[in-house]
């Protein structure tokens, strides 16, 4: 058994290969997305509105199958996109999975990371790298630990109008390097709706 201090202590290590291998991962990223938007730009033929900077916030439901015994859970999910008039912005997100809990197993996650998208009449197709931190609450309240989460995903949003989006799906991969009993992956999809604030 572990103690909440054994916990903390190994969620607080860094181990310094993994994060070299993440590192490089993030930046091979970066430069295919940008790469890639020069192209797009050249493939989509956009609006005005579509060619501004935009903001939009939205929420849903996310579906996970959790590593730590080989859990299905789901919950709320909230996510913000700032998106410049160059395909490339920004996108943070919170996962609350609260529900389908055996043992009061449960986890949320708050990550933020570059969004490449290109727009395909009312589609958006997008892909996205995130990285942030994950509470997990282990079986019977028995301990709490916080850790690094790395995420890689994409998904389409739908347009419905200039200020309402549906986001149809969005798959996300999640990589916990740090987590107590050895690294821990997990794999879910969210779907919601979006409104652009402005």
């Amino acid at each position: 058994m572990y103690s909440l201090d054994a916990i903390d202590t190994q969620a607080s290590r860094i181990p310094g290969e993994r994060l070299k291998r993440i590192s490089m991962a993030f930046a091979v990223l970066t430069f295919v997305l940008i790469g890639w938007s020069s192209a797009a730009w050249s493939q989509s033929r956009e609006s005005a509105t579509e060619t501004r900077p935009s903001v939009w916030a939205g929420g849903g439901l996310s579906g996970y199958t959790v590593q730590y015994g080989e859990r299905k859970m789901w919950g709320a999910t909230a996510f913000v996109d700032a998106d410049s008039a160059y395909h490339i912005g920004i996108e943070g997100e919170g996962h609350w999975l609260e529900y389908h809990q055996t043992a009061n197993v449960h986890l949320e996650t708050y990550m933020i990371g570059p969004r490449f998208h290109v727009t395909v009449g009312r589609f958006q197709p997008f892909v996205k790298g995130t990285i942030g931190f994950g509470n997990f609450n282990f079986p019977y309240n028995y301990a709490y630990g916080r850790y690094l989460v790395i995420g890689a995903g994409g998904g389409v949003d739908y347009s419905l109008s200039h200020r309402w989006r549906v986001r149809v799906a969005d798959v996300q991969y999640q990589d916990w390097p740090q987590f107590t009993f050895g690294a821990m992956n997990n794999v879910g999809i969210s779907s919601g709706i979006q409104y652009r604030i402005f």
